[in-house]
């Protein structure tokens, strides 16, 4: 009888932990499940947000323990915009104008980031680039004059795509210049992002418009070509007054390199 007993005993708890064992096996499953879920929503975010945000900053901010600490820095803001924007919009189909828009933006962000230069903002058709905001780049100054020209050069082999498809062509003007800035995490609780706060961004926009005054695409100012070496030609234009400056702000447009000098 004892016998009998234990053995019901053993067996009541060997169907126990088969079912304890069941049930786990059936909430790890489901854990499972959900953790595969939970990443899968976790990648798409991740790509969707990496479309608003440049990878470059979104890596920053999740490495570094100080990102969202406001600094003030010293950054080479580079400012360009279509000219004649306006009235291409007029005339030509919305569809149209926005792969047009799109894939202009596509060209030049990725002759920028292939300069280090960081796409902080895409204003209508105005593009605002930093160079040197994320980290130290003692050649921030250097890297932003090649993204001009690099950016001109892609900019006249977009310009084929364009007139293959019976588009106009598109030009620009760029303004460049160097200052600290406040540089950091900014917004409120429904909308934040990394951007820079300071009058180098409204000078180099101010420069951008003078492309036009000057009959040119691309200016820089003194600050800026007191830091350049010898390789870029660079032409000296007459002293202009802009709003917010008591001082004529002298610039320079950029030609090219010089021949026979390596980049």
């Amino acid at each position: 009888m004892d016998m009998i007993i234990y053995i019901l005993i053993i067996g009541v708890l060997v169907a126990g932990l088969c079912l304890v064992i069941l049930n786990q096996k059936k909430r790890n499953q489901k854990l499972e499940k959900l953790l595969t879920h939970t990443n899968e929503k976790l990648e798409r975010l991740q790509i969707h947000f990496g479309r608003f945000t440049p990878e470059e900053v979104i890596e920053h901010l999740t490495d570094s323990d100080s990102a969202f600490k406001p600094t003030m820095r010293p950054v080479t803001v580079l400012f360009a915009d279509l000219k004649g924007f306006t009235k291409m919009c007029e005339e030509i189909e919305p569809s149209d104008m926005v792969n047009i828009l799109n894939g202009y933006f596509r060209c030049m962000s990725k002759v920028l980031t292939r300069h280090h230069g960081q796409v902080t903002e895409l204003i209508g058709d105005g593009i605002l680039s930093l160079f040197g905001a994320l980290r130290n780049n003692p050649w921030q100054v250097q890297d932003a004059v090649m993204a001009a020209l690099d950016m001109r050069l892609a900019l006249e082999e977009y310009n084929k795509e364009l007139k293959a498809k019976s588009f106009p062509e598109l030009a620009f003007g760029i303004g460049i210049h160097k200052g600290k800035v406040l540089a950091g995490v900014m917004g409120n609780y429904e909308l934040s992002k990394f951007g820079v706060v300071g009058d180098p961004i409204n000078v180099a926009a101010r420069v951008e418009a003078l492309t036009r005054e000057h009959d040119t695409d691309i200016l820089i100012t003194e600050k800026i070509k007191v830091e350049l070496d010898n390789r870029f030609v660079l032409e000296p234009m007459p002293p202009v007054m802009v709003k917010g400056k008591s001082e004529p702000v002298i610039t320079y447009t950029v030609k090219g390199l010089q021949k026979n000098k390596n980049p």
